[in-house]
């Protein structure tokens, strides 16, 4: 709480990037190519999307991010004033912005080449004491710190998961009240432990675990609970996870119960989708609470 009472906006954590994402018939063989059938360029990164997505929905949020010398000025800083994010970031003048290549296939699949950029700031810089925080993508050390300084955290390692000690993991699972992974990386954090998904989930008092079109899978001290997805026609994946998150998080912080909040994140998620981009088609509250009642129910 700041000295006037009110509640703190939520912090997020992690990259800010610009995404190019390509589609292709299939993935190519080694030592061989095959040609973009799409390619087009997007706002992203991790933390920002779920930024964005957390101010569309209503939320004060604060970006804790890095940027290059091509950021200032730059269409994605006017798009971040607009959302009205405030932002908490390192300039770095000798590097750019971070980049995320994407490549979908016609089968739904995704590889992604990560150019970290100015985020290679996060080695070294002084992590922020924050009051509500998730740790989205970033470099694992700086989300350590993080999480020891926090009130309240959720974390998700995303597509940085490989570079987590055991040790990092540890420390963060004692820091923080949510967990976010989808399968693939649950399973392989629990690798890194030592420890079944099962037991990673009771680690934390709330873990959420999406599922693809499965939807998602709720653990409350290992309590399961499973929240169907909902069903629209996707163009682009690549925002679901990040969006999900933004609902979840807009949701928790205002009040409502842990499958509540999946419920909101798997509708906000589902507009995330029908568009290319992460941050093309993100809701407003409103038209996230009308979709909802369709699927699951009136928002309280």
């Amino acid at each position: 709480m700041n000295s006037s009472g009110a509640a703190e906006p939520i912090s997020v954590v992690g990259h800010t990037a610009i995404d190019h994402i390509c589609r292709v018939s299939n993935f190519p063989e080694r030592h061989t190519s095959v040609p973009t059938i799409d390619h087009q360029i997007f706002f992203g990164g991790g933390a920002a999307n779920i930024a964005a997505g957390i101010a569309t929905l209503g939320e004060p949020c604060t970006l804790v991010s890095a940027v290059g010398s091509d950021f200032p000025g730059s269409a994605y800083e006017r798009r971040m004033e607009e959302l009205g994010i405030f932002r908490q970031f390192f300039y770095v003048d000798d590097r750019p912005t971070a980049t995320a290549f994407m490549f979908n296939d016609e089968g739904g699949d995704q590889i992604t080449f990560f150019d970290w950029g100015a985020s290679r700031v996060f080695e070294t810089a002084e992590a922020p004491a924050l009051d509500f925080v998730h740790m989205a993508t970033a470099d694992p050390s700086f989300n350590v710190r993080v999480a020891e300084k926090s009130d309240f955290a959720s974390f998700d390692p995303g597509q940085d998961i490989s570079k987590y000690s055991k040790e990092q993991f540890e420390t963060i699972l004692d820091n923080i009240t949510v967990l976010f992974a989808n399968r693939h990386e649950a399973a392989q954090m629990a690798g890194t432990l030592g420890i079944s998904v099962h037991d990673l989930a009771a680690r934390v008092e709330i873990a959420v675990f999406t599922m693809d079109a499965e939807g998602c899978m709720l653990c409350i001290r290992g309590e399961r609970q499973n929240v169907p997805a909902v069903r629209v026609k996707a163009a682009d994946p690549t925002g679901a996870g990040d969006a999900f998150r933004a609902g979840f998080l807009t949701a928790y912080r205002r009040g409502y119960a842990p499958l509540r909040c999946c419920t909101i994140g798997t509708v906000t998620a589902s507009f995330a989708v029908e568009e290319m981009g992460c941050q093309t088609n993100l809701p407003t509250w409103q038209r996230m609470a009308q979709r909802h009642e369709q699927h699951f129910g009136r928002l309280g």
